[in-house]
């Protein structure tokens, strides 16, 4: 990953992957929806209200993913230094914040016909709202100091600490009697999901990841010219 610490040679692997990350976010999505809407059957228990998994369910992945990134990221940047893993990592703050907080109101959403009630302070949906702050917190942080680099490494450190989150929030409906219902879909004897369902929640999926490295590469670019401006009116200051 220290070839792509040149911000140049970034921007040229990134040039090549926009174009295909949001042509397949836009394509994947579109047919994504149209077979969880249309094409799919109605869940013989939930009726049409577990459609909403469709987003659900590809948000709460994502949430956990772009944490699970962040916090790699972080440790490159504190142990190995790398200059582009604190951009990074901070540029997919807001869009993990962004997924998290979709999965907490689609979940709410679903909650309601399912349990009878928009929110209950079982261990997955508590973990989750942890996990949300988290995010907040990251991102608040690395405005809370009027030295950027020191903002950064607080900032990484309590994106590790967090990451003890994650598998509280994998494997919390195992660990604890929980509403939420157990996994149907990474299991070792298969998924219980029916493949009318289970294609578009992937196809959903994939598209929720492109959607991310799309919007990422963005936001990686905007941070660069942020950081290029500071170094140039600091160089002028100088002068």
């Amino acid at each position: 990953m220290h070839r792509f610490a040149n911000p140049l040679r970034y921007q040229r692997l990134a040039d090549a992957v926009f174009p295909w990350a949001l042509g397949l976010a836009v394509l994947l999505g579109a047919i994504g929806l149209y077979l969880a809407l249309v094409v799919a059957p109605p869940d013989y228990q939930q009726g049409q209200a577990y459609r909403i998994m469709f987003v659900h369910v590809p948000a709460a992945w994502m949430a956990l993913m772009v944490y699970g990134m962040m916090a790699v990221a972080s440790v490159a940047a504190i142990v190995w230094r790398h200059p582009l893993a604190e951009i990074a990592a901070r540029a997919a703050a807001p869009i993990g914040a962004a997924f998290t907080a979709i999965a907490l109101f689609t979940g709410s959403v679903w909650g309601k016909p399912m349990w009878g009630t928009f929110w209950v302070w079982d261990a997955r949906l508590t973990s989750v709202l942890i996990l949300f702050f988290l995010y907040l917190g990251y991102i608040a942080l690395h405005d809370a100091f009027d030295d950027p680099a020191r903002g950064a490494r607080a900032a990484a450190i309590l994106c590790l600490v967090g990451s003890v989150n994650l598998p509280i929030i994998k494997f919390s409906v195992e660990w604890w009697n929980t509403l939420h219902q157990p996994a149907s879909i990474m299991r070792a004897d298969g998924p219980t999901i029916d493949g009318s369902m289970l294609t578009p929640l992937f196809l959903l999926a994939i598209a929720f990841l492109c959607y991310f490295v799309a919007v990422h590469i963005l936001r990686t670019r905007a941070q660069l010219a942020e950081r290029k401006i500071r170094n140039l009116r600091l160089s002028a200051d100088a002068a």
